[in-house]
């Protein structure tokens, strides 16, 4: 991953005209060339190009270290150092212990196999490019806490999936049925191990996103149309987009509640920002509001950097072939209760 150094110039009002004397050129001294802000080019239809294949892998964790308290960048000493740990294999270092999954998730598959084999350990990865200690902004640094009521009506719907999780098809999760893995779901958060590519792809009044995981594609149309009908409900809601400038607005609502989205409601809206801000990087920008789990919105900001191609494809059929079985066996184990209670 590229880093980037950011330098930030502060003017004072009142030592303006000092600065300005200061800055004229003696004779025969040639000044430097202002360096421009880098903008992206223009797909045909006039659109900001923001086309291409990223990564989206990083190890900087969801939530920021309480250690860390309300700082939001690392400066540049910081960042080698946690950098340099990281690559260490220092499980202290931030990130280094759960991954970027936060609370209630984890890598639990660093007891399974050696990580290292496939490139997928979490040591292997690096920081976001930005500096930033979490990738929850602002100076708190977390995700809301959840709301009482939402907590609820999680525990809920989760003890009632393990009473009758072999009832039926339908009572298995999405991911176990291979229609969405839980890495799909949007908004597209981060993770730290495999298959974390993106390629954007864009066209007249629409831009696609094709995600390496099950090989999934989101078509977005930019073409102003209103959202559906409220009362028609989508896997991954419905998503309009528009440009503000250079950035891509994507605005999406409809959801239903078997996708919920850490703990979500079906009315969560979700407001994504993609914008390139250099030609190894994109910004991706998403805020979460659901006024039925947490008491306010939170952002999550994380570069998606420039990748090679191509794509290949993710074919998820292990759950489908597996179904059978599970269910099969559920009911073996249904006649074989019956057959002793008589």
């Amino acid at each position: 991953m590229h880093h980037r150094k950011i330098v930030f110039s502060c003017v004072f009002a009142a030592s303006a005209a000092i600065l300005l004397v200061a800055q004229v050129p003696a004779v025969g001294q040639q000044t430097a060339p202002a360096k421009k802000a880098w903008t992206p080019g223009r797909t045909p239809d006039g659109d900001p190009d923001i086309a291409g294949v990223y990564d989206a892998r990083t190890a900087t964790p969801v939530e920021r270290p309480k250690e860390l308290g309300a700082k939001e960048f690392y400066t540049d000493q910081e960042f080698k150092e946690v950098s340099d740990r990281l690559h260490r294999k220092d499980p202290t270092a931030p990130g280094a212990s759960a991954g970027v999954f936060g609370e209630g998730g984890g890598d639990n598959r660093r007891v399974q196999y050696d990580k290292d084999v496939f490139g997928f350990d979490v040591f292997l990865s690096n920081y976001v490019a930005t500096k930033r200690t979490s990738l929850v902004v602002g100076p708190e640094g977390k995700i809301p806490p959840m709301l009482p009521e939402a907590r609820e009506r999680n525990a809920t719907r989760n003890a009632y999936n393990r009473a009758h999780e072999t009832d039926r098809v339908q009572n298995q999760n999405l991911e176990t049925r291979c229609i969405l893995s839980n890495r799909q779901l949007i908004p597209l958060f981060p993770i730290e191990d495999s298959n974390t590519h993106l390629q954007i792809v864009q066209g007249k009044g629409y831009v696609a996103i094709y995600q390496e995981l099950n090989h999934d594609v989101r078509v977005i149309p930019t073409d102003g149309r209103p959202h559906l009908a409220k009362e028609i409900r989508q896997y991954q809601g419905d998503s309009v987009g528009h440009w503000e400038g250079n950035t891509l607005v994507v605005d999406t609502t409809n959801f239903t509640d078997q996708t919920a989205f850490r703990g979500s409601s079906e009315n969560m809206h979700l407001v994504e920002r993609y914008t390139k801000v250099s030609p190894d990087m994109l910004l991706y920008r998403f805020t979460v509001e659901d006024p039925k789990t947490w008491d306010k919105p939170w952002t999550v900001e994380v570069p998606w950097m420039t990748a090679k191609g191509p794509l290949y494809e993710y074919a998820c059929t292990e759950g489908n072939e597996s179904l059978g079985l599970i269910l099969g066996a559920a009911r073996v184990k249904e006649a074989e209760a019956a057959k002793s209670a008589k």
